[in-house]
């Protein structure tokens, strides 16, 4: 574990952020680099492609997400 420094403004996005998906602002933050790192290294991936892969990924069905 680490310390990251972060612009103010991009902190402030975070909070906001993680009010909304109910994360802690640390939890917010690491989702974004995770799906950062995962859109470079697979530049032709969605978004929802990602996410659906991760979820793939952690054997949750996809059925059980859209209900």
């Amino acid at each position: 574990m680490g310390i990251v420094k972060v612009a103010d403004d991009l902190h402030e996005e975070a909070r906001r952020a993680s009010a909304v998906m109910c994360r802690s602002i640390n939890a917010q933050a690491e989702f974004w680099m995770k799906i950062g790192m995962m859109a470079e290294a697979k530049p032709t991936l969605s978004f929802n492609d990602i996410v659906a892969a991760e979820l793939a990924a952690a054997q949750v069905p996809l059925s059980a997400v859209a209900a």
